[in-house]
């Protein structure tokens, strides 16, 4: 292992809502137009830039002081390659972090809060002005740090998507998703909204959605519910957990497979029976997609590689 000083600094960082509306109208004068026009208070985008921007330069400051480092705006982390010894570091909200975890291999991972009166900061323990104090510690492995179980998504052809929150399989656009789906020895056609795999991590948001929306229809039908209360995973807990949304009972498609548990050693298969539009993508990230139509089939599983957030 290279000395302490010696280990490079990755800061991965986002674009602000400012940013990206001037991306789309050219200037910040029509950004404001477009805003303002609509009845929404586009100082508020205002705010929020000059505050993600000023703990931006903190935080480069800390680095050319640490010596080594490269910054990266998220949108690259698919085609960007980091070196074994790296030490990355992200500038939140939490899905940069979770965004960013899903492209390392034990590497420590340092989640920064730029703004904690904006943001809850479940993956941001820490501030930019901590980082100074934090990184000799981070770069001697002396701190410590919380697991975190991914999930893996693999296709016949050989393509691999990895998930710190949540994998998606479905369609693209508002139509049916058609599928086979096999788990635990059963195996059956369906036609849904498409289906949510998710890690302990992502048990606290998207999949609980699902489930708390769920129980609270069948309720709603004076039917009490297999399930009368939710509990979350840890986040390093050795399990997955899958449920279909919105499944669809017909004479070609099945309801009986829609909630399931995946154990260390067990999988999920699920075959495509879409002609096309079929996607999987993880963590919300529907750019980093993978193409799942007609005849390829995907394997879900726990991950070999895991997660490690520095606390």
């Amino acid at each position: 292992m290279p000395a302490a000083n010696d280990r490079k600094i990755v800061l991965v960082t986002r674009k602000t809502r400012l940013e990206d509306l001037v991306a789309r109208y050219q200037t910040a004068a029509q950004a404001r137009f477009y805003v303002e026009h609509l009845g929404a208070d586009f100082s508020d985008y205002e705010r929020e830039h000059e505050i993600y921007q000023t703990q931006r330069h903190a935080t480069v400051r800390v680095l050319e002081q640490w010596g080594r480092y490269q910054m990266i705006e998220r949108a690259f982390l698919p085609n960007f390659i980091f070196a074994p010894e790296d030490i990355v570091v992200a500038l939140g909200q939490d899905g940069v972090v979770a965004n960013t975890m899903k492209y390392l291999d034990g590497h420590p991972l340092v989640g920064l809060n730029p703004d904690p009166a904006r943001y809850d900061g479940i993956l941001l323990p820490f501030a930019p002005r901590d980082l100074a104090k934090l990184l000799p510690d981070v770069a001697a492995e002396k701190r410590d740090s919380r697991a975190v179980t991914m999930a893996e998504a693999r296709l016949s052809d050989g393509q691999v998507l990895y998930a710190v929150n949540d994998l998606f399989i479905g369609a693209r656009t508002h139509v049916s998703a058609i599928y086979e789906i096999a788990a635990g020895g059963t195996t059956e056609r369906q036609s849904s909204s498409g289906l949510i795999v998710s890690t302990g991590l992502g048990s606290t948001a998207w999949f609980k959605s699902i489930v708390t929306g769920s129980l609270a229809i069948a309720g709603s039908f004076g039917q009490p519910p297999a399930l009368t209360g939710y509990d979350a995973l840890p986040w390093d807990a050795a399990e997955l957990r899958f449920a279909v949304r919105e499944p669809f009972p017909s004479r070609h498609s099945e309801t009986s497979l829609v909630y399931g548990r995946l154990a260390s050693e067990q999988q999920l298969r699920i075959r495509s029976l879409m002609a096309e539009n079929g996607v999987i993508f993880s963590d919300g990230v529907e750019a980093d997609r993978i193409d799942f139509n007609a005849g390829a089939e995907v394997t879900i599983g726990i991950a070999k590689r895991r997660g490690r957030l520095i606390v």
